[in-house]
């Protein structure tokens, strides 16, 4: 399965639809990822990644070829950043999920991560434009 074969399949589907648990077991397999804006805070990752993310008015979310870069517990004070992570997430790349209040679909995604795209519906509406791109395209860090 490509990533293009995939979006094409899950474009049209409503909200609470969006994939079922043999398409992400395929996604997986192939090194496919599903993402999509679930509700109006949260962002699914389905596939070679299974993760939710909290996405209240939108988000960027850091990846690398492991996966979502998560914040790290550096054990030093809250308000200050882990000098290695920073390191890290500059060189990770990125997936914007853009909430639109008003408009159009709910949730976009801005990404230079090669990707195909697909729509989820909600009342006959586009509700979300999705995403679906494969872990082989994610560079690797120096």
């Amino acid at each position: 399965m490509t990533a293009k074969e995939l979006a094409e399949m899950l474009s049209g589907r409503e909200t609470g639809n969006e994939t079922t648990p043999r398409e992400g077991l395929s996604a997986r397999d192939a090194s496919l990822v599903v993402v999509y804006g679930y509700s109006d805070d949260n962002v699914e990752f389905r596939g070679a990644i299974d993760e939710e993310v909290g996405a209240y008015e939108g988000t960027t979310i850091y990846l690398t070829k492991d996966g979502l870069l998560e914040e790290p517990a550096c054990g030093i004070a809250e308000n200050i950043e882990c000098p290695y992570f920073i390191q890290v997430r500059e060189k990770a790349q990125t997936i914007k999920a853009v909430w639109h209040d008003e408009g159009g679909p709910c949730w976009t995604f801005e990404t230079d991560i090669p990707h195909e795209t697909f729509t989820i519906m909600e009342d006959g509406e586009p509700w979300c434009i999705g995403i679906v791109f494969s872990m082989e395209d994610l560079e690797v860090m120096a």
